[in-house]
């Protein structure tokens, strides 16, 4: 009912998408983060970080429980609390976790968590989603969906930067078919997972980590 009513709607031109006030300030806040973090790996380098004794108490524990962890980890960040899976896996992978694994573990977790989002929203409706995550961004997120619909979901999830939680909730208030969720949440999180695996493994050994 939803759905019919918003596809009746104007569509809106592609940047549309981009240009709501949640989209802009996560890709800002991710363009930030990314700087920091590549001054950061600059810094660790200086320091010879894989020589510190610390580090092989750290590779240790990510050996021993890294995968329980992140699997408990990306749940909650499939939810919306805001855990950063995408640099989670970088640090994982670069003290040593199999890059494939790692991805496919943290891709099952976050699935799990967007499910969760997705079940709620789909089961009490629009007042329980206004009342997680507002009636502006519920209002935003609804354009975005007007033109794009499941599509705008799919990009979204290439793009570690964006909470695709918030859209995650919209698709169970749409009452997308669960089958096509699963699939759209999960692919584009295990492709972008590995990528990130694999560029976390590229510091490790960069770092002399690993």
């Amino acid at each position: 009912m939803i759905y019919g009513a918003l596809k009746a709607l104007h569509k809106r031109k592609v940047a549309d998408a981009f240009n709501v006030s949640w989209v802009k300030s996560s890709i800002i806040l991710g363009i930030i983060f990314l700087i920091l973090g590549m001054a950061l790996i600059l810094i660790l380098k200086s320091l010879n970080i894989g020589e510190l004794r610390f580090l092989l108490t750290a590779k240790n524990m990510i050996n021993n429980y890294g995968f329980l962890g992140i699997f408990i980890a990306t749940i909650l960040a499939g939810t919306i609390l805001p855990l950063g899976s995408p640099s989670l896996i970088v640090i994982a992978a670069s003290l040593g976790l199999h890059p494939i694994l790692l991805a496919l573990i943290a891709a099952i977790g976050f699935t799990i968590g967007m499910t969760i989002n997705y079940a709620l929203a789909y089961s009490f409706g629009k007042a329980f989603v206004i009342k997680k995550i507002g009636k502006e961004k519920l209002e935003e997120t609804l354009n975005i969906w007007i033109n794009w619909g499941w599509l705008i979901y799919l990009i979204f999830g290439f793009i570690p930067a964006l909470p695709i939680e918030l859209l995650s909730f919209l698709c169970g208030l749409l009452k997308m078919r669960l089958r096509i969720f699963l699939i759209l949440t999960f692919i584009p999180r295990f492709i972008v997972f590995i990528v990130l695996a694999y560029l976390g493994e590229q510091i490790g050994q960069w770092l002399k980590i690993i």
